[in-house]
């Protein structure tokens, strides 16, 4: 191979990246009571991939992530969690790697880097999927939103590593909500519970939904919602700055 004319990434020795350490995000994409997850595509393979990326020397394990999450989505300074390390000796297989470059006319030897065993670290996040401009990475074709219910077939263990992203988000969803910026500065009650439903992909009680999130104080009732008649309006909330 000629190292001049390949990505970065894809140099044979793995120059310049931490050997055996990958990062897999499972960007979520939430709008108008749609989840989607955002997924890199490699025409000619029927290969489907969770975004990822691989950790330079002398970067943070973090801002890699963060940096990853940047390239593909052109998003900043938005909810990302590190949730679990994924490193079975069962989930190392170079085919769709091999795959992968070859579709992209590279012929890697036998003691390529990325053909090695990975244990990767998991991050999440969740965003307004409108606001995204997603960009494939050097290797992929295509980076592209697929409905949560009507995911591909991934590679390796992707699929298991979106599950476990998935059980996460849903687990204390009370506490991070407010970092996700899913919604506008003000909302009402019902928009507030159809994210939860959405995300939690379950309907929910509306009257033991109002009192649960009145309870853990995070909101502030404003003013009503007025659209015709009085005893129709609906209250305004908003985030409670600091909770």
């Amino acid at each position: 191979m000629n190292d001049q004319l390949i990505p970065e990434e894809s140099r044979s020795d793995g120059a310049g990246f931490l050997p055996g350490l990958a990062i897999d995000c499972v960007i979520f994409g939430f709008h108008d009571n749609q989840l989607k997850i955002l997924l890199l595509e490699y025409r000619n393979t029927s290969l489907f991939a969770l975004p990822g990326g691989f950790i330079r020397e002398g970067e943070n394990v973090n801002d890699a992530s963060r940096r990853v999450l940047a390239e593909r989505t052109g998003l900043h300074d938005i909810y990302l969690e590190q949730f679990y390390t994924f490193g079975d000796l069962n989930r190392h297989d170079p085919t769709p790697l091999r795959a992968i470059m070859a579709g992209k006319g590279l012929e890697p030897v036998d003691s390529h880097w990325l053909l090695g065993r990975f244990v990767t670290v998991g991050y999440y996040a969740l965003v307004d999927f409108t606001k995204a401009v997603p960009v494939p990475d050097l290797l992929s074709d295509s980076c592209t939103w697929y409905d949560l219910a009507a995911l591909p077939t991934l590679m390796l263990d992707h699929q298991t590593i979106v599950l476990k992203a998935l059980d996460t988000l849903r687990a204390d969803l009370d506490r991070k909500l407010i970092g996700f910026n899913l919604l506008p500065e003000t909302f009402t009650m019902n928009d507030l519970q159809s994210l939860y439903e959405t995300i939690l992909g379950q309907s929910l009680h509306r009257s033991s939904f109002q009192r649960k999130m009145l309870g853990l104080s995070i909101l502030e009732r404003l003013d009503k919602q007025y659209r015709g008649g009085a005893h129709k309006a609906p209250y305004l909330y908003r985030f409670i700055s600091g909770k």
